[in-house]
């Protein structure tokens, strides 16, 4: 399966690689040319995504901090890990939206 540009993006927001198919003999690959993200680009973009889901300032940095120590060791790979995240969202940004 490819992926076109956006879909790459939300997905290596979310904590997945994306890999591009190899090619074999008499066989063309689906997405030439598409390289997978180093891995250190994903927790930045995330955590501002984070920063911005939680109704803060992505320059605060306690914002960053607070918003970091929301992430679980293991990453956003599991649902349920994700699934905790949002109401601890919802609340960082009732408080943001009361002052």
């Amino acid at each position: 399966m490819s992926f076109d540009p956006l879909q790459r993006e939300c997905l290596e927001a979310m904590g997945f690689t994306v890999l591009a198919l190899a090619s074999r003999p008499g066989v063309e690959a689906a997405s030439p040319g598409v390289v997978p993200t180093p891995a250190p680009e994903r927790p930045d973009r995330l955590l501002q995504a984070l920063v911005r889901a939680a109704g803060r300032d992505p320059a605060d940095p306690v914002a960053l901090e607070t918003c970091r120590s929301l992430l679980p060791p293991g990453g956003l790979r599991d649902a349920r890990a994700r699934r905790a995240l949002w109401p601890r969202l919802r609340a960082l940004r009732a408080r943001a939206a009361r002052g």
